[in-house]
């Protein structure tokens, strides 16, 4: 069968007729919703839609966090023939002037929102939202209000004829707009990156043309369905009738791996960092006996990296040390982790070569990909058979890549976006000819494996006009088991500097060995603390060149956060809102290290 629109994926997922199509936490444990429910829901949905008066083309918002009304929604706004605009539930109530930015630039009709406190927020500022119709809430037992419905109720009716909803979804052409999704906005007002059925399903399909997925997999989804990444994957698993199991949150996808023993899922680089943060800060407090069969077993897996990749063991004496490496250490890690864990997949932003090393060396393979929210949103991917590490591996199939003279990727394919919603300034500029620009700097192999090397509008330009790539300098420091979090600094600046965000529960357990007491605040004002700080980052520097080293640096009480305003949902950093956020701070390290220089 052909699968041309999103609507075509859709039939042919609920012809796997799954029993446990989707899996939620519901009453203490994740139970099933089959095809043949999910397709109830969809097909009660999108008459409800209808009867609001939504048409093809018409935009319906969606605000909501990961479970079974994601796909709901989404499906039946499909069906009807209208575009899907999702809106990071993260917004609300911190940011609601993106939010109403988001909901009239698109001109939504109709605005799902999940929870009350973000329905408040909508409410009071109903007079502000344009075009919209309807506003309905996503609460489970939740009853019709004042100026808003639920979509319980819109799902308490019966369905209209089978006939006419399959014939209306059918109607769907590839060149129809499937969804908006808008980008973070680090530098300037969210644009709306307008993706067809064809474009999105070209990706899926050409996706899983790379990565095999069985129809008895289970995955464990976590990153916001919000974002084109997750998204796009969550629909290669409909395609393939693999069964998708809700994560509770963020915070509980450790204990929600062990109770869905997922055999496949996708992340962020940021996830694996704390995971392999996690795995370190136990070693360094178990017995020195421990210790050292732990890194005996790393060494191991390092040596065997090539064998992990092809799959293959290797044979005499090395083979019995994999084996036993596996027995005592990384059997023990890949239980954490469900026990069942086939591969996982990273993108979103760089994986660390020495991350994945770490991972594959335990005989968990993470395929590192790339992609954009323009491109549908797959580039790249490493692939079972074809995998280098520090690159985010070849094309996959219909795309091409090239890179321009200045080093930009640039990159063509069905996937390729139609433009930015609104903003023909912002579509020229992305695409130029036949060919998207990225934004991103890299260089492609002899067998056309890609290896990004930076942005190509956060490189720092040194006083001295050097170029440095800031995620090199902030993969050095984060090297150290004490760094969780960096950000270079010195564009037009005479040397390098970073912001670091301490591994507070590795700075806790080496302060409590050397007798340090105190809170993180207190903590990271100790001189013992900041001698240990000066230590990592000169080890930290030695795998950088000298001009791009880092000479001076603070360290900070607080995390990083999507809360907090400097990160994206998918764990970027805005480097604009950090700059601005720690001025002060980013100031007095530059001038006390001058006062220094000329002391």
């Amino acid at each position: 069968m052909t699968i041309s629109t999103l609507t075509d994926l859709f039939f042919a997922a609920m012809d796997h007729d799954k029993p446990n199509c989707l899996q939620s936490k519901r009453d203490g444990r994740f139970q099933p919703l089959s095809s043949r429910e999910l397709r109830q829901r969809v097909q009660i949905l999108t008459a409800a839609l209808v009867e609001l008066g939504v048409e093809p083309g018409d935009r319906v918002a969606l605000m909501a966090e990961n479970g079974l009304h994601w796909p709901t929604v989404d499906f039946a706004t499909l069906c009807a023939g209208a575009i899907q605009v999702p809106i990071y539930p993260t917004l609300l109530p911190d940011d609601p002037d993106q939010t109403l930015y988001i909901a009239n630039d698109c001109g939504a009709k109709v605005l799902f929102v999940q929870g009350r406190e973000r329905l408040e927020v909508l409410l009071e500022r109903r007079a502000e939202l344009r075009a919209l119709q309807h506003l309905i809430l996503i609460e489970e037992g939740a009853s019709p209000g004042p100026g808003y419905d639920t979509l319980d109720n819109l799902l308490d009716r019966e369905a209209g004829a089978s006939d006419d909803f399959e014939q209306r979804a059918r109607q769907v052409a590839p060149d129809d707009l499937a969804t908006f999704i808008y980008t973070s906005g680090t530098t300037s007002n969210p644009k709306g990156v307008m993706l067809t059925h064809g474009n999105i399903t070209s990706n899926v399909v050409d996706g899983l043309r790379c990565i095999d997925l069985q129809p008895d997999t289970v995955a464990l989804s976590f990153l916001p369905l919000s974002h084109s990444f997750e998204r796009a994957v969550d629909y290669m698993y409909f395609l393939q009738g693999v069964s998708i199991a809700y994560a509770e949150s963020i915070p509980q996808v450790g204990a929600n791996m062990m109770e869905v023993q997922p055999q496949v899922f996708v992340s962020v680089p940021r996830v694996y960092e704390k995971v392999q943060a996690k795995i370190y800060d136990g070693v360094s407090q178990a017995p020195a006996l421990r210790q050292k069969i732990f890194h005996w077993a790393v060494a191991v897996g390092a040596r065997n990296l090539q064998h992990r990749m092809d799959r293959t063991r290797p044979g005499g004496l090395e083979g019995i040390k994999l084996s036993l490496a596996d027995k005592l250490v990384f059997g023990k890690i890949r239980e954490r982790i469900g026990g069942r864990l086939v591969f996982a997949i990273s993108g979103g932003a760089p994986l660390g070569k020495e991350l994945a090393e770490f991972f594959w060396g335990a005989g968990i393979p993470i395929y590192e990909g790339y992609g954009l929210t323009e491109t549908s949103p797959v580039l790249t991917v490493n692939r079972p058979g074809r995998v280098r590490m520090g690159s985010v591996g070849p094309a996959i199939p219909n795309v091409e890549l090239k890179i321009a003279d200045d080093g930009e990727i640039l990159a063509r394919g069905p996937n390729v976006m139609q433009g930015y919603f609104n903003n023909e300034t912002a579509t020229a500029e992305a695409i130029q000819g036949e060919w998207f620009h990225t934004g991103d700097i890299g260089v492609l192999d002899d067998d056309g494996f890609l290896f990004i090397t930076d942005r190509k509008k956060e490189l720092i330009v040194s006083a001295y006009g050097k170029n440095v790539p800031p995620a090199k300098v902030e993969e050095a420091m984060k090297s150290s088991r004490f760094i969780s979090q960096a950000v270079a600094l010195g564009d037009k600046r005479k040397f390098i500097a970073a912001l670091l965000v301490p591994n507070f529960e590795a700075l806790q357990a080496w302060a409590t060995s050397e007798g340090l007491s105190g809170g993180e605040a207190e903590l990271i004002e100790q001189n013992a603390v900041r001698e240990l700080f000066a230590r990592e980052v000169e080890a930290g520097n030695e795998r950088l060149a000298p001009y791009e080293e880092v000479r001076a640096w603070t360290l900070l009480p607080t995390e990083f956060s999507i809360e907090g305003g400097e990160l994206t949902p998918t764990q970027k950093i805005k480097r604009r809102i950090v700059n601005e956020k720690y001025a002060e701070q980013i100031d007095a390290m530059y001038a006390a290290a001058a006062r220094a220089h000329h002391s």
